[in-house]
């Protein structure tokens, strides 16, 4: 008489019947599916006799199901990547979840990627954009004000002072007068046109002159010395003026004695300035 050959678990006969071996023991495809079978990560179905088992670190999945959490493509014979929850992910799909997202349109930042950074912040190329014109600001100058950036040509328009003389903005350098901004290039001397900036200048009537072409152009000429009066430029600082004619205080002195005569009383004798003492003895 022949021995039996059973299922290890329903005890049915398996001669002529499909069987699978497990750890030395014999059981019929039902039994095996119950008692032995490896559960799919996926599906959570038992992953049967006839099917397809892929395994990884004491985990396993049917081959129709071992596929991209995030795009569903099939990871039989590709690289992979287990992740939270037990999850597989493609090369590609774990490279962009992984990568730094872009500021502007919270998009991935691929690995090849043109991108802008400033300050632990990254953008695509293109959506580095300026926050008044929408214009591409890209690899370009910008300026930060807060959260918002600004390309030159908006920052100079929204932010910079404007010159008091060419009403244009002012972006760089710069000088101040009386409280109002300039350009450097544009605070210059009327009469020869050079800058001002950090000279000695004086304004007349809202023009303003080097000390060389003050004396020459616009100052008094004294009636003593006949030198031009620069009031605020060295010796001469007060001038005396009577009639039509003007003098350094030091120049207005008594015609016979020499004696100074600013802010003492004078006589004017044939266009002559004299001491009160010095007519009488003419």
């Amino acid at each position: 008489m022949s021995e039996r050959f059973d299922c290890h678990y329903c005890r049915d006969p398996l001669q002529g019947k499909k069987y699978v071996q497990k750890e030395g023991r014999h059981c019929c495809v039902k039994c095996f599916e119950k008692f032995c079978a490896n559960t799919c990560m996926e599906c959570k179905k038992p992953i049967g006799a006839d099917s397809k088992e892929l395994h990884f670190k004491n985990r396993y999945w049917h081959d129709n199901c071992f596929r991209c959490f995030k795009c569903y493509t099939s990871l039989v014979n590709e690289p992979f990547m287990l992740r939270e929850n037990n999850k597989v992910w493609c090369s590609n799909c774990t490279a962009a979840e992984d990568a730094p997202r872009c500021k502007g349109c919270f998009k991935p930042i691929i690995a090849g990627d043109q991108n802008v950074e400033y300050k632990k912040m990254v953008w695509h190329k293109d959506c580095f954009t300026c926050s008044q014109c929408k214009q591409v600001i890209g690899s370009g100058s910008f300026f930060p004000k807060g959260d918002e950036f600004y390309c030159v040509s908006c920052h100079e328009h929204k932010f910079a002072k404007t010159c008091a003389k060419c009403k244009n903005p002012i972006t760089s350098g710069g000088l101040t007068y009386q409280e109002q901004p300039w350009h450097s290039e544009c605070f210059i001397c009327s009469n020869c046109k050079k800058q001002l900036g950090g000279k000695r200048f004086t304004a007349v009537e809202d023009q303003f002159y080097c000390v060389e072409c003050y004396k020459e152009c616009v100052a008094k000429k004294c009636a003593g010395c006949k030198n031009p009066i620069t009031a605020g430029f060295g010796r001469g600082t007060s001038v005396v003026n009577y009639e039509d004619e003007s003098w350094h205080d030091y120049c207005f002195k008594c015609t016979k004695c020499a004696r100074g005569l600013a802010n003492k009383r004078f006589v004017c004798h044939n266009g002559k300035i004299y001491c009160a003492e010095c007519p009488k003895r003419l």
